[in-house]
Order: C-alpha cells, then structure tokens, then sequence
C-alpha cells in the first residue's frame, strides 16, 4: 500500500504555487531512505516570477525605515519561538537530526540571529559628514543592494536558511531563496511564516536543482548573489555572475585543522573534538576533521579519540542518546564510503569505517591516523563523520600541516600557552581560529573563509555590510 506524498509547492509573490510546468521531485528522509513529499523542479518561467515578484516588492521595502524592518523581524523571531515544534518536525524529516539535539542548537541560535540582525537594521554605519573641500559637504549614505537571489545548503537548510534572509531582509533588500534539492521542506515552512509578517513579494522561495540555481544567479534582476555550498558550486556561481557583475556572496567548503599541543589536557581536548567532528554527522564546513597532535602525545591521543568514536553514537531522530544522524543523501554516503576505500597502505582506521545498517544513510563514527599531508583524505573535504590524525615535530611544522590545504574557512588550537596560542592565531590562514574550544559561533561574530572557502561573512555587522552599498552625497553650501 503505496502512502500519498505530501506536496510542497513554491512561495512567490505572496502565493504558494507549483512549477510553472509541473515538474516535481521526491524528497527523501535520509533516516529511512523513503520518499516523503514532493518538491517543484522550478524552471525559467518560475524564476522569471520569483524574481519579477522581488522586485516590484524592493522600491517598498527599500524606503521603509529601519525601525519598520526590525519590527517586522522580531515578529520572525517570535514566530518561530511560536511555532519551533513546527519548524523542528519540518528539519528532522528533511535531514534526519536528532530530535532533541535540533530543538536546543538550531532553534534558540536562529531565533537569537533573526533578533541580532533586526537590531543591526538600526545601526547602519556610516562615516560623519564634513567639508573635505572647501564649501562642499559629504555624507555616506548606506543602501540596500537590491533583490538578492540566494542558495542554501543542505547540512543546516533552516538555520542557512535564516543567514541568508535575516541580514539582506533587514538591510532593505528582497529575496529570492532556493532550499536545497534534498532538503526543501523547513523552508517551505518558513516562508509560511515569513509570508504572515511581511510585505508581499520581500521573501520568496523557489524549489528546484542545480539548474533552477543557476538560472537565479544567471537572471538580469538579482544585483547579489549568495552562496552556502560546495567549492565547484561557489566557482560556477562566481563565474556565472561575472558575465554581469553581480556581487558575490561565497560560504564554501572547509577543512579546518585542530592543532593539539603537548600541554593540552587530553580527556577534555578528546571530548570536545570528538563531539565538534561527529556532530550533525560532520557535515559542517567547520568541522573539526582534521587533527593535528604534537609527536609526544599522538600515540595516547589517538588512542583516547578511536575510544570517544567507538562511544558515540548514531541513529534515527528520536533516540535521544545519538550525538548525529544520517548523511544527507545516498549520494554522499558514497563519497564518504569512497574515501575511506580509498586509503593508502599507510592508514589505519582506528575506529568506525562503515556504514551502519541497510536502513538510511548513516556512517559510523570514523578516525583515521598514520596519514601523510598530500593524502586525499587529507586534502579533500570528506563532509562525513571521519576525523583524521596527523603528527607534527614543533610548532613550525604544525602551521605548515595547517595550511596546507586550498581550504581556508575555520582552525583551532589547543594549548596553556597563552602566547603560543596568540602566535599560532596570527599564523594560521583561517577565517576563524578558537582556542581551546572548536565550533561555537555567535551572531555578533564574523563567519567566513579565505581561499576557496569563499568570502564575504555570515553573521555580525559584517555580515550585514556585505547587503549593502555605499554611496558618496556631496552638495554645495553656496547654494
């Protein structure tokens, strides 16, 4: 007996509607690999509207006063308090999270960022005005961009989802969003929610694959284009958008480097790494999936973290004792699983090393040693619950081991040292390094990369700059 998929349909102009010709796909839930809703295959003519929708919506939005804007975001903010249950339901059965880790890391963050932002529409910065010729004055003025076309990932499709629209909303632009493929259903839901707050056609969402967005970066409409994805999807949109200057937004991929030294506490660094590389089953840009640990503890380090895989557990959404659930998809089950086949002789897996069951798409905690800096493994980012371990001589060699990868997006280092840990943060080439600690991140706090992890920043009064254009306003006072 076949169960009727629930339909979700795409928000554009204020209205919920099919593809413009019908295309849809299956959605999947990744814990039980079934099928559970259908989702537009939006096309040109869908993106035509969503587009032609955000615009007629942005002269309107664009001259309401910040005061205005930030209002309506608390009404966001509150609404998604309201309605977290919802929101949680929508997310677990797109991504297959744990129940309870999803309703205290994902909801009270996104809610505490929707409110950031709605407090930075008030604070838009801008230099003070004076006469730097004489008789002339000039002021900054600081305006929103205009429609922004975005794309959000499928590792945190709710909470990107909010990184996207909160900052561009509350600067005075418009939006046109597309969900991942594999995971549309929460944002879906939020823009249920969005579209009961504001204006129509401010937010609109458009459902569809790689296809429908690059037609969004390709349109003529959009002045900004913003990305949270994979590296090769960060230089297609980069290159798509250069055919007509659009501004370039790029969270991309990462490979961040966790630098233990000899005087770290053991147990507590284990603890904490362990939980910053499994969880969400290491599909995080910032993961710490790369660990680095001094010579003279390596062998007790590595003995310690196969110790903390081989507690940690995975499962279906509801058991409340699994740190991560499933990979997303089949299809990165099998890059994870090509990864671990393709170890050279030199590797040892410690811990985990495959899948675990038939049911879904789950991967056992994995740690993996005895590699060296030009392995894949090392190179590559493996999205997956797969931590490796190299050895490093002193603190020359560490930075080198840390940087040596195209990556450039998150780092940590673990030391009592104060001033080695001062110097190791001036040295490494990341966008973000934490000590002694890894993955924490705050909305007053910048989060972005270098290299090909992208640019542009998430989060932070930076984050919200990055909506907005500057424009000079110079005038006579002999007028």
């Amino acid at each position: 007996m076949s169960t009727e998929l629930r339909r979700l349909r795409n928000y554009i102009g204020g209205e919920f509607r099919d593809a413009a010709d019908g295309r849809t796909t299956e959605v999947v839930n990744p814990a039980t690999g079934e099928a559970y809703a259908t989702a537009p295959l939006s096309g040109q003519a869908d993106v035509d509207a969503a587009m032609a929708a955000a615009a007629e919506a942005f002269p309107g939005w664009r001259d309401t006063t910040p005061a205005e804007r930030q209002k309506a975001l608390l009404k966001i903010a509150d609404a998604f308090e309201e309605r977290a249950e919802e929101l949680i339901a929508a997310e677990v059965e797109n991504t297959g999270k744990p129940v309870g880790l999803t309703r205290t890391e994902e909801i009270p963050p996104m809610v505490d960022q929707i409110r950031f932002f709605a407090g930075a529409a008030r604070m838009l910065e801008g230099r003070s005005a004076g006469e730097y010729m004489e008789g002339l004055t000039s002021i900054v003025r600081r305006e929103p961009v205009g429609v922004c076309a975005q794309v959000a990932p499928w590792n945190y499709p709710m909470m990107m989802a909010v990184w996207k629209f909160a900052p561009a909303i509350a600067a005075g632009n418009t939006v046109v969003l597309k969900p991942s493929d594999t995971t549309p259903a929460s944002t879906v839901l939020i823009a249920e929610i969005l579209g009961s707050i504001l204006p129509k056609g401010v937010f609109n969402v458009i459902c569809g694959d790689r296809d429908t967005g690059r037609m969004m970066v390709e349109h003529p409409v959009p002045a900004m284009a913003s990305i949270t994805g994979s590296v090769r999807a960060g230089m297609s949109v980069a290159e798509s958008a250069s055919k007509d200057l659009k501004r370039v937004h790029l969270e991309l991929g990462g490979k961040a480097p966790v630098v233990v030294f000899e005087d770290t506490d053991i147990a507590k660094a284990v603890e904490d790494i362990s939980v910053a590389g499994f969880f969400n089953a290491g599909q995080d840009c910032t993961a710490a999936t790369r660990v680095l640990v001094h010579e003279s503890i390596h062998d007790e380090f590595v003995s310690a973290l196969a110790k903390a895989a081989a507690d940690t557990k995975t499962g279906m959404p509801d058991d409340e004792d699994v740190l991560f659930g499933p990979l997303n998809n089949p299809n990165q089950l099998k890059q994870v699983e090509g990864f671990i086949e393709r170890l050279p002789a030199h590797a040892r897996v410690e811990a985990g090393g495959k899948r675990v069951g038939e049911q879904g798409f789950f991967y056992a905690p994995t740690v993996v040693s005895g590699l060296k800096q030009d392995d894949e493994i090392i190179q590559k980012e493996v999205f997956g619950p797969v931590i490796t371990v190299q050895s490093f001589t002193d603190e020359d060699q560490a930075v080198e081991y840390a940087n040596g990868v195209e990556y450039a997006l998150a780092s940590s280092v673990w030391t009592k040292d104060h001033s080695r840990a001062m110097r190791m943060s001036k040295k490494l080439d990341f966008g973000c390094v934490w000590i002694n600690t890894h993955i924490p991140l705050v909305a007053e706090m910048p989060h972005g990369g270098f290299k090909k992890s992208g640019y542009g920043k998430d989060l932070s009064a930076y984050g919200f700059d990055d909506y907005t254009r500057i424009k000079h306003v110079m005038t006579s006072l002999d007028a």
